[in-house]
């Protein structure tokens, strides 16, 4: 199996296995207290019906490149459509996803991501930093899950990765056309070109089973993202992704429609904006009877590259840089050791 750069970039912050290991949730009938969490207000604000006027924005829109700008700017994230793919790709997915996940636990670990490692299964990376666990169980892949499909269907495997790996294609492709419209939006005279950068992704398949008390446990701990964005896909229509907006408190986000992909920023544009797009703090929440399946594609630059706020030579003068130049490798391991205070170590 060839090492990707993201792995790289993780050797030096190894987790422990019990902060990898998901809990076996298809032999437990209630939430033990190492996953029961109190005070999590399951009753966001503005929980309605509709989206709380979160950004939707068309790909073929002639304004694109402001309305994708001005998202990023006030909300930090927002959805897209007429994005050309097509919906039968995200049933295609979710069915292998669940596939995965419906596979006896004893199965599962087989394929439970290294101490040290990026790909595989288990729990999502941020489990150390809180005293709960998180109702959840994740797949990771980076280009080809060749290598762990063979463990699970020794002969019949094909399927699983013909799918992984065309729905990786396409998301990357898309995932540069939103980075383009977005470096535009900061910088039109393209003194920052996107070529220069080398770009990777990661696709994550999050599985939610269902929880006998949804009230008293979490999909995913509130957190950002740490590359340049992440674009979900929310099967089921079902809510259970959560924003934390500020005067609105937690603000539940749910597709427009069924092909409909929430974009957020992450922890690096953050940076690369010089601060003007904010890093979305998000969570998602639990269902008691609907097992939610969530697709999320992680984009952004090789570990090498070195991330510089981006200040235009018209307003050089007059901005006042917020961060420091941090290269991904040593944003990566200074939030897999200090998570959310890791913007206070590069600040100015």
């Amino acid at each position: 199996m060839t090492t990707s750069t993201l792995e790289e970039a993780y050797k030096e912050n190894p987790l422990s296995l019990q902060h990898i290991l998901p809990i076996d949730f298809q032999s437990i009938q209630e939430v033990p207290n190492s996953h029961l969490w109190p005070n999590i207000n399951n009753v966001p604000t503005s929980h309605n019906d509709k989206n709380p006027n979160v950004p939707i924005i068309d790909l073929i829109d002639p304004n694109v490149v402001e309305l994708m700008g001005h998202a990023c700017k006030t909300w930090g994230i927002f959805q897209v459509v007429n994005h050309g793919i097509s919906l039968k790709y995200f049933d295609e997915v979710e069915s292998q996803a669940r596939r995965l996940f419906a596979l006896p636990t004893e199965q599962k670990v087989k394929v439970v991501r290294s101490t040290n490692g990026v790909t595989g299964y288990g729990t999502a990376r941020i489990t150390p930093f809180f005293s709960k666990f998180m109702w959840h169980e994740g797949f990771t892949i980076v280009d080809s899950p060749l290598d762990h499909a063979k463990e699970l269907w020794p002969n019949d495997y094909k399927k699983f990765c013909d799918v992984m790996e065309n729905y990786q294609t396409k998301m990357k492709v898309l995932s540069f056309q939103l980075c383009m419209f977005i470096l535009n939006y900061l910088q039109p005279s393209h003194e920052h070109s996107i070529n220069s950068f080398e770009f990777e992704g990661a696709l994550q398949l999050n599985s939610y089973p269902c929880c006998p008390n949804p009230y008293h446990a979490l999909g995913l701990a509130p957190h950002t993202d740490s590359l340049f964005l992440t674009i979900l896909h929310q099967t089921n229509n079902t809510k259970g992704l959560q924003i934390l907006k500020k005067d609105q408190g937690w603000t539940s986000i749910a597709p427009v429609s069924n092909d409909a992909l929430i974009v957020n920023v992450g922890d690096l544009l953050h940076i690369l904006s010089n601060g003007e797009f904010p890093s979305v703090y998000h969570r998602v929440l639990v269902d008691q009877t609907k097992h939610r399946v969530s697709l999320a594609y992680f984009f952004g630059p090789q570990v090498e590259s070195i991330i510089s706020p981006l200040v235009s030579s018209q307003d050089n003068d007059g901005v006042v840089l917020k961060y420091r130049n941090v290269t991904v490798k040593e944003y990566l391991g200074l939030k897999a050791k200090h998570l959310e205070k890791v913007f206070s170590m590069i600040r100015i």
